[in-house]
């Protein structure tokens, strides 16, 4: 029983042993966890710590002169680094990093700059091209220089591509212009050609008149006037295309032929008035270039007025000239159209591009006014519709006379109607001027007035063939006018019924041809038959 008591306290006394043992086995173990826990956390410490710095204080004052363009080891050197190699590290990748960029931007912002320095530089060479060269090669080249001579005469771009454009755009304008020059010189030569039919058409009918009888008076005049129309137009195409108008008149013309000669010219002349007591000339190297412009400007006014409405003409003689007025009842202008009359009148528009297809009269108006010097204005007119003034220079004047006292305004001859058989002649008025006026010009409308114009030989070309002075074929038909006739005597006033238009215009012919036979003895006798009817 003691011996188990004895064993039972020694297997006791062993078990606390081992227990105690064990017990300063584990405080020893928790000690030293304790201190590898104190020396983790005082590391963890540090490393916040150097973390801290790296970002708060070393990367800034790295990453500062690396920027301004510092190299990455010269930064380097200038602070403290951190003890954790790996911190190091990261430090270098990222002033490395850095540097390299700055350098990529500092390139690029160079390149840029470059960049921007050429295209600058482009901009104002292409401006300067633009704004200086370009209108003055195109001036050289529309007055017929060549693409070399123009290329050569001018500095160009130095970019290669700006270069090429310009050099291909003066070359392809050049061609152009050689080839629209082309156009309207074969155009004009084709004119003139027609100019010159048209004007050998008046003389044959002019002269028919005066071989024929009065059953086919009329219808001659008809004819003459029609051809008259027709060389209007040919002359206004003419003169667009640089040529020049069909007759030339080597004496001075009175004004009121000027008038009668435009009126007769167009189509609705017989609704057109003249109010006119000028005695002025106009110089022959402008007459027919005042005839045709005074001509347009009522062609215009007459078809921009209603049908049934005249178109009154007035003349004044100023000390800055001689003033044409022309009005009609039409609708008033837009400010638009007006805008456009004015700068078309102008003279400034020489494109024939610009110029619209069926209204190319008051471009041959703005060419024939810068031509001679003659002011055109459009203001509103007291009749309703608009006004267009002319004003002649002195210097187109070639004599002024004292103005005959006020007349009664005349109307233009009414056209010719067919034949409706005989009938009584119409009475013919006859008016004496106050004194001796210039030779009137040979007028497409049916008024009487006559002109001398120089018959002299053209001279002949190389090939021997003859060639026509300008007028001539209208001097050989005045010529053959002005040969004394027959005198026949007036009838006596008719009161009868209407008259046909042969006998009408017969009897106004044998009237004008006893006026050139009165003419001879030195007075000038103007007949015109009542326009009234």
């Amino acid at each position: 029983m003691c011996g188990a008591v004895v064993v039972a306290w020694i297997c006791i006394a062993g078990v606390v042993g081992r227990a105690s043992v064990l017990v300063r086995r584990a405080h020893r173990r928790a000690a030293e966890q304790g201190n590898e826990l104190e020396l983790a956390r005082n590391a963890w410490r540090h490393q916040s710590a150097e973390t801290s710095r790296l970002v708060d204080v070393i990367l800034p004052d790295v990453l500062a002169p690396v920027r301004n363009g510092t190299g990455v080891e010269e930064a380097l050197s200038t602070v403290t680094l951190p003890s954790d190699p790996h911190l190091q590290r990261l430090l270098r990748v990222v002033a490395t990093e850095l540097a390299t960029s700055v350098g990529r931007a500092l390139e690029a912002e160079s390149r840029l700059e470059h960049v921007r320095a050429q295209l600058e530089r482009d901009t104002a060479e292409l401006r300067r091209v633009a704004e200086e060269t370009f209108p003055a090669a195109i001036a050289l080249l529309r007055e017929g220089s060549s693409a070399d001579t123009v290329l050569a005469r001018f500095d160009w771009p130095q970019n290669v591509l700006l270069r090429s454009s310009a050099e291909r755009f003066v070359r392809e304008l050049a061609y152009s212009e050689r080839r629209s020059a082309a156009a309207q010189a074969a155009s004009a030569k084709a004119l003139s050609r027609v100019q010159a039919k048209t004007v050998s058409m008046l003389a044959d009918l002019r002269e028919m008149q005066e071989r024929h009888g009065e059953e086919v008076f009329g219808d001659l005049l008809r004819l003459d006037h029609s051809t008259s129309q027709l060389g209007l137009m040919t002359d206004r195409l003419a003169l667009l295309m640089g040529g020049r108008s069909s007759r030339v008149w080597n004496k001075p013309i009175v004004m009121e032929s000027i008038l009668r000669g435009a009126v007769g010219r167009i189509a609705a002349y017989r609704r057109v008035r003249l109010h006119s007591s000028s005695r002025a000339a106009i110089s022959g190297f402008a007459a027919e270039g005042v005839m045709h412009l005074l001509a347009e400007l009522m062609d215009n006014a007459a078809n921009f007025s209603p049908p049934i409405d005249e178109v009154h003409v007035y003349v004044e003689e100023r000390s800055a000239g001689l003033v044409v007025t022309i009005e009609d009842s039409g609708l008033k202008m837009s400010d638009a159209a007006m805008r456009r009359a004015v700068e078309s009148v102008s003279g400034r528009v020489t494109d024939l591009a610009s110029l619209q297809g069926t209204r190319l009269g008051l471009g041959v108006v703005g060419r024939l006014a810068v031509k001679y010097g003659i002011s055109v204005s459009y203001r509103p007119s007291s009749r309703g519709g608009t006004g267009v003034v002319v004003l002649i220079p002195p210097q187109l004047v070639a004599q002024r006379l004292e103005p005959v006292p006020t007349e009664r305004p005349r109307r233009a001859v009414p056209a010719p109607h067919a034949p409706a058989g005989p009938a009584d002649e119409p009475r013919l008025t006859r008016r004496e001027p106050a004194a001796r006026t210039a030779p009137l010009p040979a007028s497409p409308a049916p008024a009487s007035s006559t002109s001398d114009v120089s018959a002299g030989h053209g001279g002949a070309t190389a090939n021997g063939l003859p060639v026509r002075a300008p007028g001539r074929a209208m001097a050989e038909a005045e010529r053959t006018r002005r040969k004394p006739a027959a005198q026949t005597p007036a009838d006596p006033p008719g009161s009868g019924p209407a008259f046909d238009a042969g006998s009408r215009f017969g009897a106004f012919h044998r009237g004008r041809r006893r006026a050139e036979g009165a003419s001879a003895d030195g007075n000038t006798h103007d007949v015109t038959p009542d326009a009234e009817g």
